[in-house]
């Protein structure tokens, strides 16, 4: 194994603070994630880890390195691809995490498309609902949906996910249309809170240009998007959801849209990935496959 490759191993081990996660992300054995890790160490003459039962932590010098080696890797991923055709067929793993009804609904149908055109890339395809740490998960890029935070994450902006207010067919039978939002507070909704924060969404609208918010009443609330439709379905409540994830339920009429005037304003999607100075070459081509996918789907924006 050559120095490069056990700095890319030493940076995973740190970084996750695990062994056994580090094996998993890189997909490599863990004897071999601990044997490069000792060869390492005897190389540089250092002991670079503390090891327990329970973790991984860094020592000075361990430290030290990791603050060099990403750089030192990006350096020489950037040198091997300035001199390697265009031509050379991409290869290795490739780590994306994304919400889970745009990899269900959008991305996964689409996917063979881009193995297709890629076919020594191999993509781990994660799809929760929540906040993951790219770094200490050992993602490569992820999609998200919302107000981007202050990060060290480098974003690529995607568009708009328009979002529309839905009811089932039931529900308005048993309680009336809302004409307004004014007449919310007489409404029930299905509350979304979300997995990471664990706070319930207001509900949201547009009145000439400013946001405005309310709570709604309710009786049920859930954490998953799956749940949030499936509830609206059987009429629990009012939801408000991206378009493209409830076209269908529309135009077959076992949802219907309500307060068309008062939209919650639309939700930026962005593509993100671990601040670094240089992409690899696959995760610029999976960016550049993605990003024209959902705008064609969605909208840019």
């Amino acid at each position: 194994m050559d120095r490069i490759e056990q700095l890319r191993i030493f940076i995973r081990v740190a970084q996750s603070g695990s062994f056994t996660q580090a094996a998993d992300q890189l997909g490599l054995p863990r004897p071999s994630v601990s044997l490069a890790l000792r060869q390492l160490e005897a190389r540089l003459g250092t002991r670079l880890l503390h090891r327990t039962t329970r973790r991984v932590s860094l020592t000075p010098d361990g430290a030290s390195l990791l603050e060099r080696a990403p750089s030192l890797v990006a350096d020489v991923e950037e040198l091997e691809q300035q001199f390697r055709p265009d031509t050379t067929q991409m290869r290795g793993r490739l780590r994306v995490d994304m919400p889970s009804r745009i990899a269900r609904r959008l991305v996964a149908p689409a996917l063979p498309q881009f193995l297709a055109l890629h076919p020594e890339i191999e993509i781990d395809l994660g799809s929760s609902d929540r906040m993951i740490d790219l770094v200490q998960e050992g993602v490569d890029c992820a999609l998200r949906v919302g107000t981007p935070q202050a990060s060290s994450l480098v974003a690529r902006p995607v568009g708009q996910l328009a979002l529309v207010n839905c009811a089932s067919p039931a529900y308005i039978a048993r309680h009336g249309q809302p004409r307004s939002p004014a007449d919310l507070p007489s409404h029930q909704a299905v509350n979304y809170m979300a997995p990471g924060s664990g706070r319930v969404a207001p509900w949201e609208w547009l009145d000439d240009g400013e946001v405005q918010h309310c709570t709604m009443p309710s009786r049920v609330t859930v954490n998953n998007a799956e749940t949030y439709i499936a509830c609206c379905l059987a009429g629990l409540g009012l939801i408000q959801v991206p378009a493209f994830d409830v076209r269908e339920h529309l135009v077959a009429g076992e949802l219907v849209e309500v307060l068309q005037n008062w939209r919650a304003p639309a939700m930026p999607m962005h593509l993100v990935y671990p601040h670094q100075r240089h992409l690899s070459r696959r995760v610029q081509a999976f960016g550049n496959w993605l990003v024209p996918l959902l705008q064609g789907e969605v909208g840019a924006g």
